[in-house]
């Protein structure tokens, strides 16, 4: 069951993630449709993944010191770490265009970075109905992340064929091919944040 007022430093550290996770979908959208100013756009998600830390680190710190929380202390702790894989996902492929010196992103990159923007505003106003213990409206926003998350495995797969049967350079290849794997990554990212609230759901129901 939810608890409120007292514990608010749990939820408004989880609304700066939700909220820290959508800044750095922005940087990464700049980076995807600006590629010669990759290196750049890097450094930018590094530092909004830095931000990122620090609020992981606070709820943690209010875990360590706090006895009576908000739900589950295991749960607020693995909401809490899946929020930060997705954000260090997403920097991971940031950092990973800014490597491989990839010039443009194809279409592929272009719809798997739609895809994930597309769950990471699911995560937000899902985060936003916990916090607000508004606990079927946050379920119909994991199920979208759910559906999200299927998406992007069939763009991964369709991706990988037209990648196999187009591409002849195969340094170029292997490049967009590990691309592709680490944006869907963000997408099973997102998804795992999702079953982590499904559970909170029900535990709380």
């Amino acid at each position: 069951m939810f608890q409120k007022k007292k514990n608010d430093v749990f939820f408004d550290n989880l609304v700066m993630i939700a909220k820290n996770l959508q800044l750095a979908m922005q940087v990464f959208r700049e980076e995807i449709t600006k590629l010669s100013d990759a290196e750049e756009f890097a450094l930018q998600l590094k530092t909004v993944e830095d931000m990122g830390d620090h609020y992981t680190h606070e709820i943690i710190l209010a875990l360590n010191r706090t006895f009576i929380t908000p739900f589950e202390r295991e749960d607020i702790l693995g909401l809490t770490l899946k929020l930060d894989d997705v954000l260090d996902c997403l920097e991971a492929c940031a950092s990973r265009l800014e490597l491989y010196n990839i010039i443009e992103a194809d279409d592929y990159m272009m719809l798997f970075a739609k895809n994930i923007e597309m769950c990471i505003q699911e995560i937000v106003y899902a985060i936003n109905h916990l916090v607000e213990k508004r606990l079927t409206d946050m379920a119909n926003h994991t199920r979208k992340i759910n559906e999200l998350e299927n998406v992007a495995d069939d763009l991964l797969r369709d991706g990988l064929k037209t990648l196999f049967s187009t591409c002849t350079d195969a340094i170029e290849l292997i490049k967009r091919k590990d691309i592709y794997g680490m944006m869907e990554a963000v997408s099973d990212s997102c998804e795992d944040v999702a079953n982590i609230l499904e559970g909170i759901m029900m535990r709380s129901s």
